[in-house]
This record gives C-alpha cells, sequence and structure tokens, in this order.
C-alpha cells in the first residue's frame, strides 16, 4: 500500500468554512460535491492508484488551492471533479447534477454552459487569432453577438496586458502570452465553476498575480467557484482554502507550511 493511503479521510472539508459560535457550520449546498472518488490507471503490477476515497466539496465564492508533489493525484481529482475523466469508483454532484450519470453529449452541454477550463497545454486554436479565441468562446457558448463579443474580447484581451498582441495567433505568442489568453477565455463568459491546472506554471510572478487576482475577482465578486492546481506556492495568500494531495489522498493543510483553513464571508 502507498505511503499515506491507510490513513485517508473519508471525508474532508465538507462544510463551508464559516465560523458561528466557535464551530464549523454549513451555510448553503456545495456547488460541488466529490464523494468516496477513486481511480486508478494501467493494471497488473503496472497498476496505479491516482485517487483513493476523497471526498471534497467546493464552494460558490471561493478560490480553493490544491497543492502536493507531481504525480500526487492533483489534475486526476480536477479532472474527475470537472467531468472530464469518470471514476472507477464515488460520486460528483454539480450544480444539483449527478454528473456520472449525465450521457457524455449531456456532460459535454454541461461544461460547455457552466465551466471555463484552463490547461497547462493552452490547448488554443492554432488558426485564430488571440481575439478570435474569446470571441469564439462567446459566439458559440453564449450567443453573443459579433459587436458585443469583439467589445468584451478587447476588454479582457486589455485586462491581460495583451491588446498589442491581439491579432496574433499562437504560432506567434509566447508560452506566458498563451498561457494569458487561455485564461481569459476560460474566464470570459463568467462562468459559475473554473477549473485550472497550473495556471501560473507559464508566467512570471508580475503577469501570474495579475491572472490571479482575476481569479479572486470571479470568486469574490461574481460568486463563481474556482479549483486550482498548482506548485506555485506564491498563490496561497489569494487562496481561501487550501489542501494537500499525497499519494490520491487528501490530507489536512500544514499551518507551518502556511495552507490554512480561511473563512470566507
Amino acid at each position: 500500500m502507498a505511503k499515506g493511503q491507510a490513513a485517508c479521510p473519508k471525508t474532508l472539508a465538507t462544510h463551508h468554512p464559516s465560523v458561528e459560535a466557535g464551530a464549523l457550520v454549513p451555510l448553503e449546498k456545495p456547488s460541488v460535491r466529490g464523494r468516496c472518488l477513486t481511480r486508478t490507471f494501467g493494471t497488473g503490477e503496472v497498476r496505479t492508484t491516482a485517487l483513493q476515497d476523497v471526498s471534497l466539496d467546493l464552494y460558490r465564492g471561493q478560490i480553493v488551492l490544491l497543492m502536493g508533489p507531481s504525480g500526487s493525484g492533483k489534475s486526476t481529482l480536477l479532472a474527475v471533479l470537472s467531468g472530464l475523466l469518470q471514476p472507477d469508483s464515488g460520486q460528483v454532484v454539480t450544480l444539483g447534477k449527478d454528473l456520472w450519470q449525465l450521457s457524455e453529449p449531456e456532460r459535454e452541454e454541461f461544461r460547455l454552459r457552466h465551466c471555463g477550463f484552463i490547461f497547462q497545454g493552452y490547448n488554443l486554436f492554432p488558426a485564430l487569432t488571440a481575439r478570435q479565441q474569446l470571441e469564439m468562446v462567446l459566439r458559440w457558448g453564449d450567443g453573443t453577438s459579433a459587436r458585443e463579443a469583439r467589445q468584451r474580447a478587447g476588454d479582457m484581451l486589455d485586462l491581460l496586458g495583451l491588446t498589442k498582441k491581439a491579432h496574433l495567433r499562437p504560432a506567434q505568442l509566447s508560452g506566458g502570452e498563451k498561457q494569458r489568453v487561455a485564461i481569459g477565455r476560460a474566464l470570459i463568459k463568467e462562468p459559475s465553476l473554473v477549473f485550472a491546472d497550473e495556471p501560473t506554471g507559464a508566467l512570471d510572478w508580475a503577469h501570474g498575480e495579475q491572472v490571479v487576482e482575476l481569479l479572486r475577482l470571479a470568486a469574490h465578486e461574481r460568486r463563481a467557484t474556482i479549483l486550482v492546481v498548482s506548485h506555485d506556492a506564491r498563490i496561497v495568500p489569494f487562496a481561501d482554502r487550501v489542501f494537500q494531495l499525497e499519494d490520491g489522498c487528501l490530507v489536512e493543510p500544514d499551518p507551518a507550511a502556511g495552507h490554512k483553513l480561511r473563512s470566507v464571508p
């Protein structure tokens, strides 16, 4: 058995962290509820347990930061909670929908309507300019008019410091610029849920902090639910909750490392 598996908690962080009379109390239903999630890869001697009996609740208006060493299962958990990767067992209820009881077309429609994704690999369309990447999301997903889509795309590119790059295609952009376009694409439709895998990984901290501020704005002012997977400890002060994943199991945050569970109004 891998290190940490024997003590893997059944349920962790199942309450909205608000203090009332000195105790944690639930204020609202979680927007994402994962229960007893297990996921393995491979077979036989090469079988690997990426997640083991993980339970986690995510709430509106919060940035939850998931940290841990490479191979600990962070990206797998993000993919399972967001409906991109089916667990071997367990349940994910998102915005009242039992995600893995939906058909694949229904999950695709759900993600299109409610989710924004930030991937390590950018996933930009090579033939589209930076502006068109953002406009497409609005025109296709929300049915926004061409004029409004162009205006909103321009505003987002300005926030990201990319106005002068609006006419360039991905091959003409640096890694950091492509990452910022991908982040803008995820946030521009103001989704209810944002799933971000290493969103600051390709960025210097000046731009990384700018991106984290945009995520915080989405959470605290637009009441989005945001899950961030990252190795970047500089994000910790911006997060509302921080959790550690080790050997496929969630463990309590380590206060000595600055990982904390914070109250959110």
